[in-house]
């Protein structure tokens, strides 16, 4: 179940507090996050593409072979850099753990209107306990 926006910056708030207080265990939690980590690849694959590039450019004054091997590389490169993107921005929103697009959408059109009918009863159970002050 995500957390409210109310919750989340609670959440926030009690993260910052503890990197303020324990910059040790701030670094260590960090280190496992999975942003930190797609964010390196992107940079790597950003930086890979770059290269590329530069042996396309090389590869026209000199060799065609060099030029098509810069072609492959900022192909690797930038379907790698894209990939983490993908997988970083899945991280922040929380669904990183989804399958494709594809297969979700497929799905629901399997569902039916009976799983619309107890959804919506989910949605009314949680709006009157939050008005109620249950939650």
């Amino acid at each position: 179940m995500p957390l409210s926006e109310h919750e989340q910056r609670q959440l926030e708030q009690i993260e910052q507090a503890l990197y303020r207080e324990d910059r040790r265990l701030g670094r260590l939690v960090r280190s496992r996050d999975p942003r930190v980590h797609y964010k390196r690849r992107v940079v790597e694959g950003a930086s890979g593409f770059v290269v590329g590039a530069g042996m396309v450019a090389a590869g026209v004054l000199l060799s065609l072979w060099l030029a098509v091997g810069g072609f492959v590389v900022m192909l690797l490169c930038g379907i790698w850099a894209l990939n983490s993107w993908r997988h970083m921005a899945g991280a922040v929103l929380g669904v990183a753990g989804r399958g494709p697009a594809r297969k979700r959408r497929a799905g629901r059109r399997n569902r039916g209107k009976a799983h619309r009918g107890a959804m919506m009863e989910r949605l009314d159970e949680r709006w009157r306990r939050r008005q109620e002050g249950d939650l």
